[in-house]
């Protein structure tokens, strides 16, 4: 698991900005060497409720950037769990078993997008993994 703090990263100038007096700032996220080479295969905006977990899966061959939008969660990749929350970008690699629990009273909300190497981001839920 890859775990980006967007509190922990300072803003520059985009690349098309006069670095002297830019009038667009950015924090890069992830970059070429973070991401999968494949094809995008979906970006979700989704919340996940209060006091719910979604299910444990894998993907067979996508791997999937989560961005936190709102709120604080648990996130459980294999065994190893992280708190997460707004602004942080978590980098779930292929084949690797994740979740995500809201211990609290209000949505989360986050953006997941998938990069698939070809065979389609087959997902696989934890009860079916071989």
């Amino acid at each position: 698991m890859k775990i980006i703090r967007f509190d922990k990263i300072k803003y520059i100038p985009a690349s098309h900005e006069n670095p002297k007096d830019p009038g667009v700032l950015k924090k890069i996220l992830a970059n070429k060497k973070d991401l999968l080479t494949g094809q995008l295969q979906m970006i979700n905006w989704a919340k996940l409720l209060p006091n719910k977990t979604f299910v444990s899966h894998y993907h067979q061959d996508m791997q999937e950037i989560f961005i936190i939008l709102s709120g604080q969660a648990k996130f459980i990749i294999d065994e190893e769990e992280k708190t997460v929350k707004r602004g942080d970008v978590i980098i779930v690699p292929i084949k690797k078993l994740h979740s995500m629990k809201n211990k609290t009273n209000k949505e989360i909300e986050y953006i997941v997008m998938g990069i698939a190497t070809n065979k389609g981001g087959k997902t696989v839920i934890e009860s079916n993994r071989q």
